[in-house]
This record gives C-alpha cells, sequence and structure tokens, in this order.
C-alpha cells in the first residue's frame, strides 16, 4: 500500500522524504521511522528508510527491528546460521536491545554464551537440527546465510517451521527474473566468486510456493526480506523480483563478486 496523502503537497513531500537516501544514517531518519512506524502506522513499502547497522553487516537491524513492529511478535525466538563467530550478525541487535533468545548455527565456530553451536548445515540434516536443538514449530525469524546451499536447505526445511519472517542471502550478480542457484552439493564450500547461492527470482518463488511474500531487499544487493502471507496483508507491500532487486554494491570493485570461469548456477 503506497501512502498518498490527502493533499498534492503531501504526496510531493513523502516522495522527497523517500528520495533522501543519507537521512536513514543522521537523526532525521530516525524521526522518519518513528513518524511512519510509530504516528501514522503506514504499511512499510519500501525498506531502505529503515536501515540500520549495529551488529548487522548492511542495515540489517533497523529492517528487522522495523518489520517487527509493524507486524508483532510472538515467542522472539530466532534461528541464524553462519554466524561466523557470531560477533555481526543479523539478530544480535535483537538479543541484545529487544530481549528475543535462540539458536546460532556456524561451521566454524561454537560458544556456549550466545547459544551457538558448531554444525556444518545441508539440506539433508537441517530438520534433524532444528529437533536436536529443540526450535519451535513456529517462531519469528529465521536467517540463512551459508554463501552455498542455501535455496536447497530452504526448500528442505519442514512445513512443520513456520517462522514468521526469512532474511535470506541472494546472488545479485544474477538478474532478478532468472531462477538459478548453485548445483546441490552438501559438501559445498564458498570459493569468492560468483559461483554461491540463488538468485532473487529462485528465493521468490520458493518463497511463494511455501507461503511467504517478498517484502524487499536491503540497499546493498545482499539480502532479502520475506514475511508469512498471512501476517503481510496490509502491513507489508508484496514486491515482484524485479522491484525489490538491488544490484551488487559489494566486492573490491563494489559491482559483485568475480565470475567462475569453471562453474554456472543451474536453473530451478
Amino acid at each position: 500500500m503506497h501512502y498518498r496523502g490527502s493533499e498534492p503537497f503531501r504526496s510531493r513531500l513523502w516522495r522527497l522524504v523517500r528520495k533522501i537516501h543519507v537521512w536513514r544514517y543522521n537523526p532525521l531518519g530516525a524521526l522518519y521511522r518513528w513518524l511512519t512506524l510509530s504516528v501514522l502506522r503506514r504499511p512499510i513499502d519500501d525498506l531502505w528508510p529503515y536501515e540500520r547497522t549495529v551488529y548487522s553487516q548492511h542495515g540489517e537491524d533497523g529492517i528487522l527491528d522495523a518489520i517487527f513492529r509493524v507486524i508483532g511478535t510472538t515467542n522472539r525466538y530466532y534461528v541464524e546460521f553462519g554466524v561466523g563467530n557470531g560477533s555481526e550478525r543479523n539478530t544480535r541487535y535483537l538479543a541484545a536491545h529487544r530481549g528475543w533468545r535462540g539458536l546460532l548455527m556456524d561451521g566454524g565456530y561454537s560458544d556456549p554464551s550466545i547459544n551457538l553451536h558448531r554444525e556444518f548445515i545441508t539440506a539433508d540434516n537441517i530438520n534433524s537440527l532444528f529437533a536436536k536443538h529443540e526450535v519451535p514449530a513456529e517462531f519469528d525469524l529465521l536467517s540463512i546465510d551459508i554463501d552455498g546451499n542455501d535455496y536447497w536447505i530452504w526448500q528442505r526445511l519442514s512445513d512443520r517451521y513456520r517462522p514468521r519472517v526469512i532474511v535470506a542471502e541472494y546472488n545479485a550478480n544474477v538478474g532478478p527474473e532468472e531462477r538459478r542457484t548453485i548445483a546441490y552439493d552438501p559438501q559445498f564450500v564458498w570459493t569468492g566468486t560468483d559461483y554461491y547461492g540463488a538468485s532473487l527470482g529462485a528465493l521468490a518463488a520458493l518463497g511463494e510456493d511455501k507461503g511467504y511474500v517478498l517484502a524487499g531487499c536491503e540497499s546493498l544487493g545482499v539480502n532479502a526480506f520475506f514475511v508469512r502471507s498471512d501476517l503481510a496483508t496490509g502491513r507489508i507491500t508484496s514486491k515482484k523480483p524485479r522491484e525489490a532487486f538491488r544490484p551488487p554494491r559489494f566486492g573490491a570493485r563494489k559491482n559483485g563478486h568475480p565470475r567462475d570461469p569453471s562453474r554456472t548456477l543451474v536453473e530451478v
């Protein structure tokens, strides 16, 4: 839902506010978020005004905080995997400032103080890992970032588990209309090329099959945000991949990762 205002001046004003990208980094950005979320209570249309980094890499802290202020929470439980040592992750702000708790997993790190477990995650073991660590059937947030089999792991995740919001890294080196991912390899380890993960189009189609709408992507072209369809109506504007897509603004030249000369993504 787009906020148009009741007068032409107000419409022009809101369009101007949304275009001033730098506002998300200063007090005016905080004022904008407060007005839209707390005073006007508008549905979230674009995600970029809410980007804010405290512990996350690309503004995910602010986006997730905004989404949950709009759709509410249940048990404030999260699952995030591919977190490294856990210092820079999508759920740290929620744990430190919003009273959340949850499960962290990574193939190379363990830290009991933050409930981080060393687990090598595949599509074959994802459901057994959820059962092992007693993940509730319905929880608030799932964050997937393993630079590889992300698509296949989400596809294989049992429908018994119904996170309200899912954050998934997408491969912005691939156009939004293409539905491509790496070929499934349970031993896959990313080598720093453009052969990793899945395209936004592939993730959006999978999300739709599983009952999620695409809410948008953050501005650097790294993460896509999905909200369960039953929670999005009237609160989150659903986007088509071509509308949500943000090109890569990361890597050494800020245009994505270098091409893999020997491997290509497969269609799904």
